[in-house]
């Protein structure tokens, strides 16, 4: 395809989440609240990991990455969906368009990984908890994080190369308020059916595919446990909840998104607004509510950082 035609539509628009101004208002609210509490949440969670000897374990060392994704994830839509809420005109470059679709595709890849390394470092430690510390060693946690960067930046290369040369001669109206490959594959001025089978198969089977076997391993662990009851095991059957919850979240949405992608496009916006700001929210949330180590570390580095802002 001719590369030149890419001049012909240099921006696009976003029809954005509603044209009421009341609504605007308190989406506007609502949405700069879950921004700021994820930030300071998925922070405050590496900052505890950093700082806290107890917690250099394989288990928060995953956390904390996770942690770090989910950072970067909230702010690839998160903080231009904020500042277009007021515009009348939400407009996005060509150039914009394509970063922001790279970006949630790395994110997105990587924190597929990392959940999968979770899910391993938790079928270790409770199926073969004599064997945690040998397999589970430094080296094994900087090859899943090494892998899970690898991954999502090859993940999202490939989603890239279906869409940089593709025509778009007219049509610039997104309605949603971020790009991503359905709806800007939509707006091409040729025959994508084919391209839509590849991102389908390219993202919706690696996500369906992904949430199964995390499924299974989550339900392997769940007999294991029921199979050797103990209070050790009670404490892991709590920790494994909370994995079980955000494999859930993180997954439900892409799962609709990449599978049934002309689903309902209220229904879109709304997953994506859940993908975008609550996830990210929720993790710090699920990961401490019911796990009493990091609470009393968090606690710990919450007094610190208040001591030191005294002194200082």
């Amino acid at each position: 395809m001719d590369g030149a035609n890419h001049s012909v539509v240099s921006e696009f628009v976003f029809l954005g989440l509603s044209n009421s101004w009341e609504i605007q208002l308190v989406l506007f609210v609502f949405s700069s609240m879950l921004y700021v509490a994820s930030m300071m949440g998925n922070s405050l969670i590496i900052l505890t990991v950093a700082s806290d000897p107890h917690l250099h374990t394989p288990m928060y060392f995953l956390l904390a990455n996770l942690s770090f994704i989910d950072l970067g994830g909230s702010s690839v839509a998160s903080p231009k969906l904020i500042y277009d809420l007021f515009r009348k005109c939400k407009v996005i470059s060509f150039g914009g368009c394509i970063a922001q679709i790279f970006f949630i595709h790395v994110v997105g890849g990587v924190e597929m990984v990392l959940l999968i390394a979770m899910a391993f470092d938790r079928y270790v430690a409770i199926c073969k908890p004599l064997h945690y510390l040998t397999i589970m060693s430094p080296r094994m946690c900087i090859f899943f994080l090494v892998s899970a960067w690898m991954i999502g930046l090859i993940h999202s290369v490939i989603q890239l190369a279906f869409v940089v040369n593709l025509p778009f001669c007219g049509l610039n109206v997104l309605d949603s308020f971020y790009c991503d490959l359905p709806q800007l594959i939509r707006l091409a001025c040729t025959d994508t059916y084919q391209l839509e089978l590849m991102v389908t198969a390219n993202s919706g089977l690696i996500s369906v595919g992904s949430f199964f076997i995390l499924i299974i391993s989550y339900i392997v662990i769940i007999v294991t446990v029921q199979k050797h009851p103990s209070a050790g095991l009670s404490k892991a059957l709590s920790t494994l909840s909370a994995h079980i919850t955000v494999v859930v979240f993180f997954f439900g949405p892409l799962i609709f998104f990449y599978t049934w992608p002309s689903l309902s496009t209220q229904l879109d916006k709304f997953l994506a607004i859940f993908d975008a700001l609550f996830t990210p929210f929720l993790n710090p949330i699920i990961y401490t509510f019911r796990n009493q180590e990091m609470k009393v570390a968090m606690r710990r580095v919450c007094r610190q950082l208040v001591s030191y802002r005294k002194i200082s």
